[in-house]
Parts: C-alpha cells; sequence; structure tokens
C-alpha cells in the first residue's frame, strides 16, 4: 500500500502544481498535511483523499471546487481506472488490480517477514510492563498490561527496533503496601501458634497470605515469633517476596511473556542510586525545602504542582525512586523506552515528563523519549454478572486463574481486543466456546481452514499444491476474493500503525475483519477445482491470507493452529 499511497501523492502534487501554473488554484507555499486511506465503503474506490478539504480554507475555496480542479488536471496513470469527486470535497480513487497481485505475491514471498518494516533500524528500545508489587497473586489488570506490554514489543521488533522487556519489582521496604503485606502475613504466622492478634484493618486477607504463613512455618517453625514486630515483618516480606517473584514469573511465562531484566527498586536504595539522584536533582538547583519535605521544582517543566522527592519523614517517595529508575534506563542508551501503566498511574505521567524535562533527557516541542501506555480497567462477566475481585478483601480472581479457564490465546486475544484507554469487559462464557461466536476461535479457525485446503490439495495431488506460485493471478475477479486482496494488502501499514501508536488493538481487529472476509469467500467459492488455473490463482490467495492471519496472531502472542 505504501508505494500505491507514495505513487497516488505524486499524482496529486502535480495536479495542484497543475492548476497553479494555470491560475486556477492560488500558490500557498508547501502542502499541508492530508491523508490517502481507504474509504469505508468500497463502492468510493480504492483510495480517498481529503487533500480539497485541507485546501479549501488557505485557498478560499469551496472543497468541491478545489476538488473538482484538482480532478482536472489529475495526470493518467496506466495503474488507475478513474477518479471522481464525492461530496463534500472527497477524491476517490479507483485503481486497476495490479497492486493486489502484487502484495498477494510479495506475501507469499516474504512469508513470515510480511508485514515487518525497518524503520527502528536496530536501534535499542525497552518496554517495560506489568510491574507489580509483591504482595500478592497478578491478578486481571496485570494481565491486561501483559498482554500489551508483549504484543507493543511484538510490534517494535517487527519494525526494525532491537526490544528489550523488563519487570520492575516495586519492592521497597518502606512502603506502605510492604508494610501493610508484612503486618498481614505476621498477623497469619501469629495465629497459625494460637497467638489472638487481630488482623490489620485494610490488610490483605486472601487465602495466599495464610497459604504463606503455613509455608513459612513448615520451613522454619516458630523462629520468628521472638524477634521484634519489625524485624519479624521484614524477614517475612524477604521470604514471601522470594515466592511471590517465582510465582509472577512462571505465571507470566505461562502467559507467553518471557523478561530480559528484572530491576528491584530496593536495589535503587541499595547501590545508592536514589541517593545520586537526589544530589543531582539538589546540585541543578531544582529542588527547595518546605513544611519540612524535599520539593521538586516541576511546575517549571509543564507540571501543574510541585512534587514531594523527600517526605517530613526523611523517607524518599515513590517520585524519587522513579526519576532513579529512569536515569538508569538512560543510561543505558535506549533510543526510547515504553512503560505500560495502570490509569491509576495517570497523575504520574505529567511528574515523569517534568522531571526527564529538568535533567534534559526530553526536550519542549521533541518527540519524547519516555512512551507511556495507560490501560483502563478489566472486568471479568459470567453469567451476565461481573465478578469482583479485591487482592485485600480476598476476592482474587488470578491471572494463573484465568489461564486455567480461558486459556492463554482466548485470555490475550480479548486483552487485546480493545483500546487500552477503553475499559473491558470479558466474556467468560463466551471466551471458551469452541464456535465461531468466539471471536478468537472464529480468526484461529480461519487459519486452520487456510491449511487444510493446502493439505486437501497435498493429499489430493491437485495441479494446484505445487503451482499456485506461478498463478495467474487477473483470473480472481469476484468481489470476495477482491476483498481478500485488499486485506492482505492492507496488512504491513496495519502492522507499521499499530507499532507506531503503542496500539496492538489495531491489530487485533484486523484479524477479525480478514477472518470474516476469508470465511465469506470460503464458503461462497470453490478452492480447489477442475478449473486448474482458477485453482492455481485461488490456493495463492488463500496461502496469503493464511501468512497474514499467522503473521498477525503470532505479533499478537497467539497460537495459529494447523487444524482444529
Amino acid at each position: 500500500m505504501r508505494k500505491v499511497r507514495d505513487a497516488l501523492f505524486a499524482l496529486l502534487k502535480e495536479a495542484v502544481r497543475s492548476a497553479i501554473v494555470k491560475g486556477e488554484l492560488p500558490d500557498i507555499g508547501d502542502l499541508p498535511t492530508f491523508t490517502i486511506e481507504p474509504p469505508p465503503q468500497e463502492e468510493f474506490g480504492d483510495f480517498a483523499t481529503n487533500l480539497a478539504m485541507v485546501l479549501s480554507r488557505p485557498m478560499r475555496k469551496s472543497p468541491m471546487e478545489v476538488a473538482n480542479t484538482l480532478l482536472r488536471h489529475l495526470p493518467a496513470a496506466d495503474w488507475l481506472r478513474r477518479a471522481e469527486v464525492a461530496p463534500p470535497g472527497f477524491l476517490n480513487f479507483h485503481l486497476t488490480d495490479h497492486w493486489l497481485y502484487e502484495a498477494v505475491r510479495d506475501a507469499i514471498e516474504r512469508d513470515e517477514r510480511y508485514g515487518h518494516w525497518d524503520i527502528g533500524q536496530g536501534k535499542r528500545v525497552l518496554v517495560e510492563f506489568v510491574s507489580a508489587n509483591p504482595t500478592g497473586p497478578l491478578q486481571i489488570g496485570n494481565a491486561r498490561g501483559g498482554a500489551l506490554g508483549d504484543a507493543i514489543a511484538n510490534l517494535l521488533a517487527a519494525v526494525g527496533y532491537q526490544v528489550e522487556r523488563e519487570y520492575y519489582i516495586n519492592d521497597v521496604t518502606m512502603s506502605a503496601q510492604v508494610q501493610k503485606f508484612g503486618e498481614s502475613l505476621e498477623a497469619r504466622y501469629l495465629q497459625l501458634f494460637g497467638y489472638d492478634v487481630p488482623f490489620p484493618e485494610d490488610g490483605y486477607k486472601g487465602e495466599y497470605v495464610m497459604e504463606l504463613a503455613k509455608e513459612i512455618v513448615n520451613e522454619h517453625g516458630d523462629a520468628f515469633v521472638p524477634l521484634p514486630p519489625q524485624k519479624r515483618r521484614q524477614k517475612f516480606f524477604a521470604l514471601a517476596k522470594e515466592k511471590i517473584i517465582a510465582q509472577h514469573k512462571a505465571v507470566l511465562e505461562r502467559f507467553g511473556i518471557r523478561y530480559d531484566h528484572f530491576v528491584s527498586e530496593q536495589w535503587l536504595y541499595d547501590s545508592g542510586r536514589v541517593k545520586k539522584t537526589l544530589e543531582l536533582l539538589k546540585a541543578k538547583g531544582l529542588t527547595y525545602e518546605s513544611e519540612g519535605a524535599l520539593w521538586m521544582r516541576t511546575t517549571a517543566f509543564g507540571d501543574q504542582k510541585d512534587e514531594v522527592l523527600v517526605r517530613r519523614t526523611g523517607a524518599p517517595t515513590y517520585f524519587a525512586s522513579d526519576i532513579a529508575y529512569h536515569l538508569y534506563k538512560h543510561e543505558r542508551g535506549y533510543a526510547f523506552v515504553v512503560n505500560v501503566w495502570g490509569a491509576d498511574h495517570h497523575g504520574h505521567v505529567p511528574r515523569m515528563h517534568a522531571a526527564l524535562k529538568a535533567l534534559g533527557i526530553e526536550r519542549e516541542g521533541e518527540e519524547k523519549w519516555l512512551k507511556i501506555v495507560l490501560y483502563q480497567l478489566v472486568r471479568l462477566v459470567k453469567d451476565s454478572q461481573p465478578l469482583r475481585m479485591s487482592k485485600r478483601a480476598g476476592e482474587i480472581v488470578s491471572l494463573d486463574d484465568l489461564l486455567d479457564f480461558i486459556g492463554k490465546d482466548a485470555a490475550r486475544f480479548f486483552l487485546l481486543s480493545r483500546s487500552p484507554d477503553t475499559p473491558l469487559d470479558i466474556n467468560l462464557d463466551l471466551a471458551i466456546k469452541q464456535s465461531q461466536e468466539n471471536p478468537v476461535y472464529y480468526v484461529q479457525y480461519a487459519h486452520a481452514r487456510c491449511c487444510r485446503l493446502f493439505s486437501h490439495a497435498k493429499k489430493q495431488k491437485h495441479q494446484a499444491f505445487s503451482g499456485y506460485q506461478k498463478a495467474d493471478l487477473s483470473l480472481l475477479q469476484q468481489p470476495e476474493e477482491r476483498r481478500l486482496m485488499k486485506l492482505v494488502a492492507a496488512f504491513p501499514d496495519i502492522v507499521l500503525k499499530a507499532a507506531t501508536h503503542l496500539l496492538p488493538h489495531f491489530l487485533t481487529q484486523f484479524a477479525l475483519q480478514l477472518a470474516d472476509t476469508f470465511h465469506d469467500f470460503y464458503e461462497r467459492h470453490r478452492v480447489l477445482s477442475d478449473d486448474v488455473s482458477l485453482s492455481f490463482a485461488r490456493l495463492a490467495l488463500v496461502k496469503a491470507t493464511q501468512i497474514v492471519l499467522r503473521n498477525a496472531l503470532t505479533l499478537l502472542g497467539i497460537c495459529a493452529p494447523e487444524a482444529m
């Protein structure tokens, strides 16, 4: 599609130049940005441009007048069947089908590389995602962050970046969550020895806390009973953290995610990085003291209010350690980094960009080095009723539970089916259906059908099995065939769009559209027939479709089964 767009852009540029030379349009200098995209309805052609509407205001003419003028000056091209004007000022282009045949051949030739780009040119980038507190099992929100982060990493790799995945362990012992978790674990441990101790208000009530306490009793007995409470809680958290992180790694690997790096927040303190960061900020004159606390002048760099770095108690804030962490990321030489955060972190976004501007890592008017993807909540629905979830209240549906119930592929597909800024419902009853009502089944079944056609061709020793690569694709004249070819042609642009916008749902929605179009083609047309030439062409189209479906599913981290 990129070649076609470039060719149309050249024609439109020449039409504008010609109209200006003839005095039919005024010269406004450089052309403003405009789009050339497939129109929403196929009767409007293969591509449409909004150029006339974009030029209307600076040229002081109506969009329709500009569009008709451009149409009169549009150069002829052997690949352009016709162009026409449509209200309120679109120019629609109907092309010959050679670009579609080229796309089918390109898909077959490039195979696993079809849809890949090299815009990254091997530059190193980092994607940090999930990064949960080690205070309990990974939940559904973590699952959405995991699916998003891993798919974004896949997409960035597909467009030419060298991608590394990182997990930030929020394990600093002074944090409120860690303190509360330690108190919860301590209470359960002492209760197992018969001590009448109250459970902390707003503590972690999940059954997993009792299971961890039992494991500590089995491994260490009553050795921690005599210790002072604070030291006992620190011991408990250290023991539990190791077990919980191991559980996190295991379930994430089960979910198809493997990390290159694990970075501990506590390590940032122990290594002196947080202290050095605070000293650096002070040396640059970016801090001041007020009300017994140390503040950073983030408002000078676009934040709405200055932020606390060190509380009056002397304890650094999460903001302080996060600056240290991002300095550590920057030291490692990444071209840019991506953070995938829950929507509850939205207030942290402007302060982080302000800190990076203050340190000279980001500059006003330039592309941001830190790219942040925020995702909204996930709700599980079963029997038309939402399931309630709370780690503190003990009502947990963990990622492990979700994978047990619907499996990795369904979980990832549903979690990637909507834009991350949209709240998401997962219908568990739908997700386990082995029918075309289930969207992931529908897409995987389309891929399996493609593979089955090749299996049948091989068993039947049909000539098309060995001759499809040399097919005469001009025999593909049916509307369903043309729709399928257009989607095959669109795939590389969809990958690029999803990667550059860090939005994998573009790919999920495309896969559904492609599967739907293929099933329609499959139901209406016989692929293997006595018409050998037509069978060649149709099997080539099936092969291109299978390649695109497989590549799309692979980028989403979902299996592409050859049989179902």
